[in-house]
């Protein structure tokens, strides 16, 4: 086939999670011609007709959607797929209205709650009054993914702080910012795919927090994921090695990722983060609907485990696209 690899339109001074999208589209478009696929790159521009143009220039069979961000920001990236829709074109992963929804964290959780699915409690500014004040909270963006903001700092107690920390990250980063209780446990990514027209899941990785300090809260932040010269960068490994330990949580966590790719109406590939406290409970943090498929990331390491190479995972993503 002739496939068009549509990717976000990244400055060259962009940050590391930015410029992760492009090393993103190389490798798929590497990966498809490799399989016997004729791959071109573009970035996307946010303009109907534009992309009606480009689409016609490229001519492809199909899209491989990896618009993560438009004008710099997360919270348009439905517009990549909205578009594609309504020229007709067939693309790889999630339709816009699945994207629309779990890109904003705080209306995700409430179709969540709804659902029955349980998700961390969260507090919302001005006045934040659902933030119970003493406990832990974990200030973050309402709609950037990538851990963009995230340190020890954005532990907070109090509304005051609660407020403070976000007063500071809108001045930063822009956007909106919310509290989530911290749960202080452990933490899991379940990537998810689609075989035949129905979700199936991979082998569940655990973000395992080693050599860590006892003070210091349990989070997978923007250091951990994108500076390689950052302790935590080296300290934060997904292992894999736990499950035949504990059948009973995998299968909890196997089954709640089915219900939230069905609530959400996902398509070809997603990841599904959980945190489960000390008693056991089970929280949905976020479902991403459109997560990384670097070689080196997550979801193909998932992939890896259950005997899934690179060029065959790309292969499912294609066979998915509608």
């Amino acid at each position: 086939m002739r496939i068009l690899v549509l990717h976000s339109d990244v400055p060259p001074d962009a940050p590391p999670d930015e410029q992760d999208t492009l090393q993103q589209a190389a490798a798929i478009a590497r990966t498809l011609s490799e399989n016997g696929h004729e791959a071109v790159c573009a970035a996307f521009v946010p303009d109907l007709e534009a992309t009606k143009a480009l689409v016609a220039a490229a001519a492809p069979d199909l899209v491989v959607n990896l618009v993560e961000s438009v004008w710099g920001r997360g919270i348009y990236s439905p517009l990549g797929a909205q578009m594609l829709e309504e020229i007709g074109m067939r693309f790889t992963g999630a339709p816009s209205a699945s994207l629309a929804t779990t890109s904003n964290k705080l209306l995700a959780k409430r179709v969540m709650r709804g659902a029955g699915i349980p998700t961390a409690p969260w507090a919302e500014g001005p006045d934040w009054f659902d933030l119970v004040e003493g406990e832990r909270w974990i200030v973050k963006s309402l709609t950037e993914d990538a851990s963009l903001g995230l340190d020890d700092d954005a532990i907070v107690t109090t509304r005051a702080d609660a407020s403070s920390r976000a007063a500071t990250s809108i001045k930063r980063f822009g956007g909106r910012w919310f509290a989530e209780a911290y749960i202080d446990g452990r933490e899991f990514n379940v990537a998810v795919v689609e075989r035949a027209g129905r979700p199936v899941v991979l082998p569940i990785g655990e973000m395992v927090f080693s050599n860590w300090e006892e003070a210091r809260p349990r989070i997978v932040g923007y250091a951990a994921k994108w500076d390689e010269n950052a302790s935590d960068y080296h300290s934060t490994p997904r292992v894999f090695d736990w499950a035949a330990k504990e059948p009973k949580l995998y299968k909890q966590l196997e089954e709640l990722a089915k219900k939230c790719w069905l609530l959400f109406g996902c398509r070809g590939y997603a990841r599904i983060d959980y945190r489960i406290d000390g008693k056991g409970q089970l929280f949905v943090l976020e479902v991403n609907a459109n997560p990384c498929l670097e070689p080196d990331a997550g979801f193909a390491a998932a992939a890896s485990q259950a005997g899934i190479a690179y060029a065959e995972l790309i292969a499912i993503v294609i066979d998915a696209a509608a």
